[in-house]
């Protein structure tokens, strides 16, 4: 089983992808530093709740839509 900070940050990596805007926007958005949202998305932060609105809100999706992977049917 992968460990969650890396299934966290590929979906965060997705959604902004399906977006199309870069890291230093959805930084701007979370007021966050780039290189924290660079290190989210490779799974080496382990966020907090506030951290995880924040993505939600500079995202514009609901929290739990972060939560939302693919391998969520195999498990």
């Amino acid at each position: 089983m992968e460990n969650i900070n890396i299934k966290f940050g590929r979906r965060v990596k997705e959604l902004r992808l399906i977006q199309n805007i870069s890291q230093e926007e959805l930084a701007f958005r979370c007021q966050l530093s780039k290189n924290y949202v660079s290190d989210v998305e490779r799974g080496t932060r382990n966020v907090t709740l506030k951290v995880v609105e924040k993505f939600a809100q500079g995202l514009k999706v609901p929290v739990h839509i972060l939560f939302r992977w693919h391998d969520d049917i195999d498990e």
